[in-house]
């Protein structure tokens, strides 16, 4: 039998382990009446956003991977197989596409997965992106751990944790099962998809009209009047004529116009607070939502710099950390290693710049023109005759 068959075999699945037990968010009922699974919770726009926000921005950030000179210096390594791998990681997607994939598979289930294919030299050739709620994890006597899979045929699959790209969001001590955000935060969006469903039922049941037309007491309607006057209100119950104006071809009749109620009013504070709320657990601006209440002209380059150092920087560094320590071996990972490029999304505005480069070619430069050449993604000089 060979060794890794071995590693794979049977060990019994203990009730108090914390892997087994954290097994990613299988939804549940919340106290405001609504299922909250991942599948729900991204049906909310505000989540939808903010997933997006992050797994966009990542994926669509240059990952380069980098040797590690004796000198201190580096340099690009494209020819290197890490490299080749994280550009194409396998014959149906791009590189961004997993990215994307992964990191959205995290915020949503607490945990993204790959499985890992290799040549006869043990480097990584392709990454499969694998459901996270078709995976367990489980801890063996020897204290590795072993991933359970059931592939699209319903067959079981055994994986050995070096066999795995596992990205995690926060653990609870003692296991490597991240937490999802969905499920910690499942009362919150469980509100945010009751009011949901509270506005679209109110708007299905019959729209209210934007005035009204009441008699003025000086005449008694009759039977035939009243049944006009109600055939004129049900044709209100379709959502096509809400904000339209009621005309009834009955004498003595004044118009009133009907202005939002106080219910409307705190239904749409609430609807806007769901919205901080998501924010909140994402961290992410509500500008980026598309939430602009607070925003202005002064502080969106502000915001979007906070957007870099506190929502995203996370995400970034688990995915450098992942590859480094999941990817390449003890000795690789102490010549190479991958790093986004994160200075388009810094970049401040023409003029700034041309006053950094002022600064660093200036009195005691510590650039040179083709440096500068190169950050703006210019080509070097030519070389002079």
């Amino acid at each position: 039998m060979k060794i890794l068959d071995m590693l794979r075999g049977r060990t019994e699945r203990r009730a108090e382990d914390p892997s087994w037990n954290a097994l990613v968010n299988g939804g549940n009922n919340t106290t405001a009446g609504s299922y909250v699974d991942a599948k729900s919770a991204e049906s909310i726009s505000a989540v939808f956003a903010c997933v997006q926000a992050l797994s966009e921005s990542t994926a669509c950030l240059p990952l380069h991977t980098y040797r590690r000179n004796e000198d201190g210096s580096r340099e690009r390594a494209d020819g290197h197989w890490l490299s080749r791998v994280l550009e194409r990681p396998n014959d149906y997607q791009s590189g961004m596409e997993l990215r994307e994939c992964m990191t959205a598979s995290v915020l949503l289930n607490g945990n993204g997965y790959a499985r890992k294919e290799f040549n006869g030299a043990g480097e990584v050739t392709a990454l499969h992106p694998m459901h996270p709620g078709r995976m367990s994890i489980v801890k063996l006597d020897s204290g590795r751990y072993r991933y359970d899979y059931t592939d699209d045929q319903g067959r079981p699959v055994r994986l050995l944790a070096d066999e795995v790209l596992h990205l995690r969001d926060r653990t609870e001590p003692g296991s490597i099962v991240g937490k999802s955000r969905v499920t910690i935060a499942r009362e919150s969006l469980g509100l945010a998809l009751s009011l949901r469903t509270h506005g679209a039922a109110s708007f299905g049941r019959g729209a209210r009209p934007a005035s009204v037309l009441y008699n003025d007491g000086k005449q008694d309607l009759n039977s035939e009047q009243l049944t006009a006057i109600r055939g004129v209100m049900d044709s209100y119950s379709s959502p096509a004529n809400a904000g339209k104006t009621l005309v009834m071809g009955v004498r003595g009749l004044k118009l009133e116009n009907i202005g939002l109620s106080n219910e409307d009013a705190q239904w749409l504070e609430a609807m806007n607070f769901s919205v901080t709320e998501v924010c909140r657990m994402f961290r992410v601006p509500p500008i980026l939502v598309q939430t602009l209440e607070q925003a202005s002209y002064n502080n969106v380059e502000s915001l979007g710099e906070q957007f870099v150092k506190f929502s995203l920087t996370r995400w970034l560094n688990l995915w450098e950390s992942a590859i480094s320590h999941q990817m390449l071996g003890p000795i690789a990972r102490q010549r190479f290693y991958a790093e986004h490029a994160v200075d388009a999304l810094l970049r401040g505005t023409a003029g700034e710049r041309a006053e950094f480069y002022a600064k660093a070619l200036n009195n005691e430069p510590w650039m040179d023109v083709d440096e500068v050449r190169r950050l703006e993604n210019l080509p070097p000089r030519p070389n002079a005759s």
